[in-house]
């Protein structure tokens, strides 16, 4: 979309997932006036933080808080990540965004990224701006055929209604975890929506490592 704000966002190898004017009952802090959620959507974002740091040392969240914060500054605005403490309610606001929708893995799916997208950060505005509105679309899960998804987890970890993270993480911190810590997440590939914004081997075990080293030890992805 030609606007100036989602251009600077996109030259930032960020992608504005969705916006809107906030109301009382949306909890966004400080009285902004408008949201802009941004993340990652496919490969670019990591492309660009593969340049700048190590991923197998560096975290994502740091550079993160440091690149999209002067972006936030660049344009008058506060950004907020879903890292900080307390959490703030980020998947509410995708849905008042028009975002995505609720997947039976309990991950945001996107009408058009799929499951591989990610919120970064929301971008806090003290001014509303004249952005359309987006249209949340139908629900791809709704007419998917047989939900692969549910059952390509090799341990079962989603029911469609919960997950079991426990599960999870005892089976990719095993010997047979290796291919979804090699490849991603199983259940997550055999969605197939938006497969070219599928990750590449790199990021999908960037991703895979912070995941297990968060749930095992409790250190931030």
């Amino acid at each position: 979309m030609d606007h100036p704000i989602l251009q600077a966002i996109a030259r930032e190898s960020f992608t504005p997932l969705g916006w809107f004017s906030p109301g009382r009952d949306d909890r966004v802090p400080d009285g902004a006036r408008f949201v802009i959620l941004i993340g990652n959507a496919g490969p670019q974002m990591f492309r660009r933080f593969a340049r700048e740091r190590d991923p197998v040392h560096d975290l994502m969240d740091d550079w993160c808080r440091e690149v999209i914060g002067r972006l936030a500054r660049d344009l008058d605005a506060k950004a907020v990540y879903p890292f900080d403490k307390p959490p703030l309610p980020f998947l509410s606001w995708a849905r008042r965004a028009k975002a995505g929708h609720v997947s039976p893995l309990g991950l945001n799916i996107h009408t058009t990224y799929g499951l591989w997208h990610a919120f970064r950060a929301a971008l806090l505005f003290p001014v509303e701006f004249d952005l359309p509105s987006l249209s949340l679309g139908a629900h791809p899960c709704e007419s998917c055929d047989g939900k692969p998804c549910l059952s390509a987890c090799p341990v079962d970890a989603f029911s469609g209604t919960s997950y079991d993270v426990p599960r999870c993480i005892d089976h990719i911190a095993s010997p047979a975890g290796e291919n979804c810590m090699a490849n991603g997440c199983l259940a997550r590939r055999a969605c197939p929506v938006g497969r070219a914004f599928a990750y590449g081997p790199a990021q999908a075990q960037f991703h895979m490592r912070a995941f297990r080293k968060a749930h095992l030890i409790g250190n931030p992805a």
